[in-house]
């Protein structure tokens, strides 16, 4: 296994994951760049490697709503001592149930939740009791509200919310060295628009007005909750634009005299 530590960001050629890539580059941490497509990896990392030639950024190009090439990238990078793995890959949907594109909403789901899902549980088991080591999954506002036009996307993003939280509470409850995080951002000015809606220009001025962040806006926050130690939930509030950091957001049954005994 390599000496040095990276960070992992899916979804990195883009947006949110693009912005957060540069960021963390800026404070000199050698990062893991995954998405679908290789040139956009490729100009991000020489982007990168112009302002940091002394950094180390590796590419790796997986279609992640493909269920064997998520396990296939995981086991690709055995050899790298990644401390911090950010699945921010996913992409959304605005229409109504009953005009839905019933493919486009199956690949939504595996994406958003199953990569995510089988990533997180892999990283986790390799990492659990390394000192020093996060799991980031970013989620949305959409997964504490039920938005109009977005029930197959907003119930993705409660499932991110509900798998993080949870697991979060369970690392804690074992006394486990790695974190589980969660970020919710709000409207992002990101290629999100145009796939969401299957336009081929999108303008946030015009669905937003002024209440949207950039990527770069966006990515501060993802930034900001990596560095924290103490919480669980890094969320933007809809309607203020406010960054809250918190514990978990839905209730949590831990204490329950409901709870299945599990024998140690």
């Amino acid at each position: 296994m390599t000496s040095e530590t990276y960070i992992a960001i899916t979804g990195a050629s883009t947006g949110i994951g693009r912005a957060a890539a540069k960021q963390f580059a800026d404070e000199g941490r050698n990062l893991i760049l995954i998405a679908r497509n290789t040139d956009d990896l490729k100009t991000v990392r020489a982007e990168i490697q112009d302002a940091h030639p002394d950094l180390k950024v590796q590419v790796r190009s997986y279609d992640l709503t493909n269920t064997a090439q998520a396990r296939a990238l995981y086991y690709s990078l055995s050899d790298f001592n990644i401390d911090c793995w950010i699945n921010n890959a996913g992409f959304g949907d605005y229409k109504l149930i009953s005009d839905q594109d019933v493919n486009k909403a199956m690949l939504m789901i595996q994406l958003n939740v199953e990569a995510l899902t089988l990533l997180s549980m892999l990283y986790v088991k390799d990492h659990e009791n390394i000192q020093g080591t996060q799991l980031i999954n970013v989620s949305s506002v959409g997964g504490y509200l039920m938005v109009p036009t977005c029930v197959t996307y907003s119930a993705t993003k409660f499932y991110v919310g509900a798998f993080t939280e949870n697991l979060a509470l369970e690392l804690r409850h074992k006394g486990a060295a790695l974190k589980a995080k969660l970020y919710a951002p709000a409207a992002t000015e990101t290629n999100f628009g145009k796939v969401a809606n299957d336009v081929e220009n999108y303008d946030y001025d015009d669905a937003f007005g002024e209440s949207y962040f950039t990527s770069e806006q966006s990515a501060k926050y993802l930034v900001q909750l990596f560095h924290d130690e103490d919480h669980i939930v890094g969320a933007i509030n809809r309607d203020t634009f406010a960054f809250k950091l918190s514990q978990n957001v839905f209730p949590y049954a831990g204490d329950s005299g409901r709870n299945q005994v599990v024998e140690k």
